[in-house]
């Protein structure tokens, strides 16, 4: 069967029906929680995103009890759903830095997968493309948290729960708060919860012609 049709990709593929019917939650039954078990869950599928030269350049910081919103919630505008969601990630990349390469990619040369000959192949190209480049090597750590930001997002979905992603919070007083290190970026917020009546669905997107050229 081909996976295209006249008027577009099929939306019988799970995956894809999730990603074109997922929206920003603005509305969550504060009465809900997640298990610890539940939160590791998703960031275990976060993990599984993409980063550049495998570097896994970030971290996140699970705020999931009333102290801890409480400490978040006046930084970050004081939005609801700090409160009222069962978990907001702090989601932070960490600047891009060759120097951890070699130890994330141990796990691959113990596994007979990659050839430890090959670690420095990987190892001197990113120093070269980073390590002189403050920019690159934040915006590597903007890159590599939002690919884990979205992988969580639509694990959410998929199992049922909202979502929503902000930028509206101080991300200094974040960065003092909750002890980020100094080479670590609060690049979002995202809440996760059970979600409540309310909620709208997902809006209107502009249409292909508009944000495609076939070159």
């Amino acid at each position: 069967m081909s996976r295209i049709a006249t008027t577009g990709i099929t939306q019988t593929n799970a995956v894809i029906d999730c990603i074109l019917n997922r929206s920003a939650t603005k509305y969550y039954d504060p009465s809900a929680t997640l298990s610890d078990d539940e939160i590791r869950a998703l960031v275990q599928v976060g993990t599984a995103a993409p980063t550049s030269f495998h570097m896994q350049n970030w971290r996140f910081i699970a705020v999931r009890t009333r102290a801890a919103k409480a400490r978040l919630s006046p930084i970050a505008w004081n939005q609801p759903a700090i409160t009222e969601a069962a978990v907001t990630f702090i989601v932070c990349g960490q600047l891009a830095d060759s120097a951890v390469i070699p130890d994330r990619l141990a796990p691959l040369v113990e596994a007979g997968v990659m050839p430890a000959a090959m670690v420095r192949d990987w190892e001197i190209p990113a120093r070269d493309l980073y390590m002189a480049y403050p920019q690159r090597r934040r915006d590597e750590a903007v890159r590599t948290a939002t690919f884990g930001a979205a992988a969580i997002m639509y694990a959410a979905r998929s199992l049922g729960l909202g979502s929503t992603p902000m930028i509206g919070f101080d991300a200094d007083a974040v960065h003092r708060e909750f002890g980020l290190g100094e080479e670590e970026v609060p690049v979002m917020l995202l809440s996760v919860g059970v979600e409540r009546q309310g909620n709208w669905a997902q809006k209107p997107r502009r249409p292909v012609t508009d944000v495609l050229d076939l070159v």
